[in-house]
């Protein structure tokens, strides 16, 4: 059981590799379609910054994630696993065609799936944080897109005496310390994540852990503070996922649905990170795509309603909305199949 229990904690951290994989687009597309950094930069300045929140993030996404999406009494190993294999699948399907959905709807809806798989709906727990997170599917993106072209807006009228040449020197500058920010936010939102699915996964099995010695006894959770190594383990792995990168989903992002300028992806990479942060600080799982997506359209808005590419960015939006109701079907045919192997 304890070696069970140890390999979920690895299907755990690689989805969350996958995350930072799949969503290095988020943090370095704009960066990337601009010319400012390298694809080698800019992934290897993207990683460094998601790994920072770890210092400065709390864990009001992870208790979200944990103890706002189904009960907590139905939680069992293979609930996890299954949840996290539909979500990883998920990714994996979206990541091939390269289309930017959001990972941390797939595992919600791989972790909601698999509940529903076990006991029904009534394993939902409807309330305050669903709310968020379905309401956010439609906020993030449009306070990225308002921040954005707002900024923008501002953006233009201060420089407007300017040539194109020197504005774009001052905001090549500028878009690496708004890319910064932007894989900070990243990384606090996205990797609690995964932290809240390992401490769901450890507080299901905690009377087993306390009667283990060594190496194990580190996987008891003697209260409910998140432990040290869940939280390192958690912001190394998708870090390490960003500096591997997902090169399909930086191409669409980054110079498929409008052509950036240094100028523009400061304000698309700026007002992304704000709607994140601000997400993040109330303890809502947000999508760092659905947000940074808002924003370059935001970006592109501002030049003619002509300049982004609304058939592609529809496309966009159909992903977002199957990925909840998709990865939950993948995660609950995936918890019978394990319940059927390993009953539990």
């Amino acid at each position: 059981m304890v070696y069970y229990v140890i390999a979920i904690l690895a299907v755990a951290l690689i989805f969350d590799f996958s995350n930072g994989f799949h969503d290095s687009a988020n943090s370095i597309a704009t960066i990337v379609g601009t010319r400012v950094l390298s694809p080698l930069a800019a992934v290897i300045w993207a990683a460094f910054f998601n790994f920072t929140a770890a210092f400065t993030a709390g864990e009001l996404v992870a208790k979200a994630i944990q103890k706002g999406i189904i009960k907590t009494d139905i939680v069992t190993p293979n609930l996890i696993l299954a949840g996290l294999l539909g979500a990883l699948i998920w990714n994996i399907i979206t990541w091939y065609y390269g289309i930017p959905s959001s990972s941390s709807h797939a595992l919600i809806g791989g972790y909601a799936g698999a509940g529903v798989a076990k006991v029904g709906f009534s394993a939902i727990t409807w309330g305050t944080k669903w709310i968020q997170t379905l309401s956010f599917i439609v906020i993030s993106p449009l306070v990225g897109f308002a921040v954005a072209f707002l900024l923008m807006v501002i953006t233009y009228w201060i420089f407007h005496w300017a040539s194109p040449g020197r504005v774009d020197r001052v905001f090549r500058g500028a878009q690496l310390a708004s890319s910064a920010l932007l894989s900070h936010a990243h990384g606090a939102n996205d990797a609690q994540k995964t932290m809240g699915i390992m401490v769901g996964l450890l507080v299901s099995v905690k009377p087993l852990m306390a009667n283990q010695t060594g190496i194990f006894h580190h996987l008891y959770m003697e209260n409910d503070s998140i432990p040290l190594w869940v939280k390192m383990s958690a912001y190394s792995a998708i870090s390490l996922g960003t500096l591997f990168g997902g090169w399909r989903i930086v191409h669409t992002l980054g110079s498929r649905i409008t052509k950036l300028r240094p100028i523009g992806g400061f304000c698309a990479e700026t007002g992304g990170a704000l709607a994140i942060s601000l997400a993040t600080h109330y303890g809502i799982p947000v999508s760092t795509t659905h947000t940074i997506t808002g924003s370059i359209v935001g970006v592109g808005a501002t030049t003619r309603l002509a300049g982004v590419r609304w058939g592609l960015a529809r496309r966009i939006v159909w992903a977002w909305i199957i990925t909840i109701p998709a990865a939950a079907t993948i995660a609950a045919v995936t918890f019978k199949i394990l319940n059927a192997i390993v009953p539990m």
